[in-house]
């Protein structure tokens, strides 16, 4: 019998104990013991709960007990769970966790304690909830030189713009609804100024390319000014516009990584991705593409991502899974300003469409009554900025600027 400990009995913790108490039988299987819940850790109290004897308010009854070999971290947030987290790994004690905040931020320290304590810090359940990612990217694909990584890796802001795309609803209708349905939360911040998938993103291309990307590094848009009138006019040209987080290795070594809404072609596998799902595209130079679909959230999709890791964990408690990145300082990380991408650009005003040709090149247009949509050919970020402030200079109305994703 292995005993473990769950800190958390929120959406995903109460998913993770439900799992471990009606899969014993399918988990002893698979582990040859059973995997016993000794302690559940909340300020709340749970009379009701069938395991009720073995909740805690008290973190110390966690890390003091010799028996409690694997702690589930599910409380989400950076504090108290990066202290706990720590002192967990310190003390011996593998740790399993959904909180793709602690990992993004402290994962390369949170791997070296693992390593120096041998003891295994893991998180499948941190980026696509229930889709395995951290350990196909990290096993079945390690053959691979990861070229890109990139995909749709926040189910609200992917409901919310299929709404604005299937029904023609207005953002903050779509957000309304998200919220209504569960899909998004009261603050829906994180979600939709894109600070979720930033978060996501770095750990995937921490666990690619080996040093970790720390979210501040990284620039994030969300898609608080996407309108119908982008959504249309993209579907002219033939794209769809989704919410990307996306790295991708240059020639250089050096990592374009960013996060924004993005034109992505009908042709993609990602453009088909609607609603609160998650798609995640893995570029390989031996694989080709490979792309991981499914729900990104929910009670026991992200459950049975962290059940696997605790199975995982015992697994391997005495041998150490190979699972590491080194710290990073941002120094293999381009400027935001010298990615190039083609770009789409919504403008009005006199002579919009030969200003942006003699600006531009040639260029891509779609007339919708009194604007202009644009597709440029591929340009520097920074030069777009440039030549968008000369627009406006000429007296053209600059309205939304996108890239266009080469995905």
């Amino acid at each position: 019998m292995v005993s473990v400990a769950i800190m958390g009995h929120g959406v995903v913790g109460s998913g993770v104990a439900e799992i471990l108490l009606t899969h014993k039988q399918k988990l002893f299987a698979s582990l040859g013991e059973e995997i016993y819940i000794k302690k559940i850790l909340d300020l709340r109290e749970f009379p009701d709960s069938p395991i009720a004897d073995r909740f805690t308010k008290d973190f110390e009854e966690i890390i003091n007990d010799l028996e409690i070999r694997v702690v589930v971290e599910v409380m989400g947030g950076l504090n108290p769970a990066y202290d706990y987290v720590k002192r967990c790994l310190k003390a011996g004690k593998s740790v399993a966790t959904s909180n793709k905040e602690l990992v993004a931020a402290h994962g390369a320290e949170l791997l070296a304690i693992a390593k120096e304590e041998n003891v295994n810090f893991m998180f499948e359940a941190s980026v696509g909830g229930g889709i395995p990612i951290i350990r196909p990217m990290n096993q079945c694909l390690v053959a691979n030189n990861v070229g890109e990584v990139a995909g749709i890796l926040n189910g609200t802001t992917n409901f919310i713009l299929t709404k604005m795309i299937e029904d023609g609803m207005q953002f903050a209708d779509a957000l309304k609804l998200a919220q209504d349905l569960g899909f998004a939360e009261r603050n829906p911040a994180a979600d939709i100024e894109g600070h979720d998938a930033c978060r996501k993103i770095c750990i995937l291309a921490s666990l690619a390319y080996g040093r970790h990307v720390y979210p501040d590094s990284v620039h994030t848009e969300g898609i608080t000014d996407i309108t119908l009138n982008d959504v249309k006019l993209a579907k002219e040209f033939g794209y769809v516009i989704k919410l990307i987080g996306k790295v991708k290795k240059l020639s250089d070594g050096s990592l374009d990584i960013l996060t924004a809404p993005m034109l992505v072609p009908l042709n993609s596998q990602l453009s088909s991705i609607d609603y609160e799902f998650n798609g995640i595209m893995v570029r390989g130079d031996c694989t080709g593409d490979v792309v991981f679909y499914g729900k990104g959230a929910g009670k026991l999709p992200t459950a049975s991502a962290v059940v696997a890791d605790i199975v995982d964990c015992c697994k391997h408690l005495k041998a150490r899974r190979f699972l590491f990145w080194a710290d990073g300082d941002g120094s293999n990380i381009i400027d935001y300003k010298d990615s190039v991408s083609a770009m789409y650009l919504r403008v009005s005003g006199d002579d919009a469409e030969a200003k942006a040709q003699k600006l531009f090149g040639e260029i891509s247009t779609v007339r919708s009554g009194g604007e202009l949509a644009v597709i440029t050919p591929e340009i520097r970020y920074g030069d777009c900025q440039s030549k968008c402030a000369e627009l406006r200079d000429s007296g053209v109305n600059v309205l939304s600027v996108i890239r266009i994703g080469d995905i």
